[in-house]
């Protein structure tokens, strides 16, 4: 993949993270937190529903991609089993008890919220195969435009809210948030139907599809613990605490989505290269240099976080004081899981799926534990302080997994750095607003030792971004 491809890839996270910013205030002043963690508990069964019915088929398919030459078959045989299977039980749940969607997500008993949830739900699961299409393609402007252009449609219906709406339900922001969602399915549909179009007449083989249950049906059960891993902080939330509390970790999710662009644009490309690496017999030496300039990049967006936290305050309503906090903290899940794609990366090559499922498992159960203790004394705080522990143990136990099946790769650094941002994060949470002087020079020093730590992979951004630069003035004179 060379650097127009990863620059297009790199486009949809950076244009979602921008968009981000500017539709994530309006939404906190505009919309109560219980709303907002409404719409956190349909992204919380969205993910669900994706992890669960795709069947582990979705990366048996990227595992797969430059080993077949029947595409088509191969899309439709990793493609059909889930989406039947979750069409026919959305339908039957919509029979029997058309509120309980709602009743369960939303606290609230409406048949139309439960509807436009289930669609919402299944343009997930149909987005998910159909970007992985584009993913393995390496089409990274189509990808980056079917990410952007829905958020934008977003922003531009909460915009039109803000403008014209004397009040502001929950449907109104469900049927926005619905929309774009339905928007990113139909995006991805017509980018990638030269490739699922074929797929409908395809014929596939038993045989086929067998070697793909084989490689993907461990992953179910790790995806499940993914999942868990990443949705129990809500899930207690909603259960121990209250959807205010719930509404403010999800602003605080939000925004550290938005500054952990790096994982998005990580791991958009990484999956087809490394594989594309492995396929070439040239990955050991390629994925250790890359993981010690994101394990660089990773630190250094931790300690810009915590150092500029404090910008949060003059950008939400007081509601949200403590989201300033618990930031740092919540940058964990997106920054360290990809940290671990790229240093556990040889469970995937080694085709031993069943180490990530057992990584995941082993980090869940901590999650479930410590989110119990937590979230009741600590609310959002303790949800963000259990999930940011926890991904640090997936991806010490993933790294040590991969370490077993595969080869050996240098890991004291890359412990010693997320051990300390995590617990800088930690501690952020629990004394941050009462010594934030105290932080402020934490958050500087571990900044400053780690210029010195990661000077080559500095030097190199650098000279990379002089590089794009001047190629880019020459281009312009000319």
């Amino acid at each position: 993949m060379n650097k127009r491809q990863i620059l297009g890839f790199a486009l949809g996270p950076l244009g979602s993270a921008l968009i981000g910013f500017v539709t994530l205030p309006m939404l906190a002043w505009f919309f109560s937190a219980e709303d907002i963690g409404r719409i956190s508990m349909l992204q919380v069964a969205s993910n669900f529903a994706v992890v669960l019915f795709t069947f582990g088929l979705d990366q048996s398919y990227a595992r797969e991609y430059h080993e077949t030459h029947d595409k088509p078959a191969l899309l439709k045989a990793a493609a059909a089993p889930g989406l039947l299977a979750l069409s026919l039980l959305l339908i039957v749940l919509l029979v029997v008890s058309p509120g309980l969607l709602s009743r369960a997500l939303f606290e609230l008993d409406d048949t139309t919220l439960s509807i436009v949830a289930a669609l919402s739900i299944l343009a997930s699961l149909v987005s998910r195969f159909l970007s992985v299409i584009l993913r393995m393609e390496e089409k990274g402007f189509a990808f980056s435009m079917s990410q952007v252009l829905p958020k934008a449609l977003f922003l531009a219906v909460v915009g039109i809210y803000a403008l014209r709406a004397t009040q502001f339900r929950f449907d109104m922001l469900l049927d926005a948030y619905t929309a774009s969602i339905v928007a990113v399915m139909l995006v991805y549909a017509w980018n990638t139907r030269h490739a699922w179009l074929p797929a409908l007449s395809a014929s596939v083989a038993r045989g086929h599809l067998g070697l793909l249950l084989k490689f993907g049906f461990p992953l179910i059960f790790g995806g499940v613990a993914s999942w868990a891993l990443m949705a129990m902080d809500r899930l207690f939330l909603r259960q121990l605490s209250s959807l205010t509390e719930l509404g403010i970790f999800s602003v605080a999710a939000s925004i550290a989505a938005a500054a952990g662009i790096v994982s998005g644009i990580f791991t958009t490309v990484w999956a087809p290269t490394v594989y594309r690496w492995a396929a070439e017999g040239d990955a050991q030496g390629k994925i250790d240099a890359v993981t010690e300039h994101l394990l660089a990049a990773v630190v250094l967006i931790f300690v810009l976080t915590g150092m500029l936290s404090w910008v949060i305050a003059y950008v939400l309503p007081a509601t949200y004081d403590r989201v300033q906090y618990i930031v740092a903290a919540s940058l964990a899940p997106p920054l360290l899981y990809a940290l671990s794609e790229c240093a556990a990366v040889g469970i995937g090559l080694a085709r031993k799926s069943m180490y990530s499922m057992l990584a995941s498992f082993m980090a869940a159960a901590f999650n479930v534990v410590g989110n119990y203790l937590l979230v009741p004394r600590l609310g959002a705080g303790g949800a963000a302080i259990s999930t940011a522990v926890s991904f640090l143990l997936f991806l010490i136990v993933r790294t040590e997994f991969s370490c077993r099946v595969w080869h050996v790769v240098p890991r004291a650094r890359l412990y010693g750095a997320t051990s300390a941002v995590t617990a800088a994060a930690v501690g952020f949470v629990l004394f941050g607003e009462q010594h934030r002087a105290l932080f402020m020079a934490l958050w500087m020093a571990i900044g400053l030792m780690s210029i010195i730590l990661f000077r080559p992979s500095l030097s190199l951004a650098v000279q990379s971004c002089a590089q794009l630069w001047h190629g880019r003035r020459l281009k312009w004179s000319s």
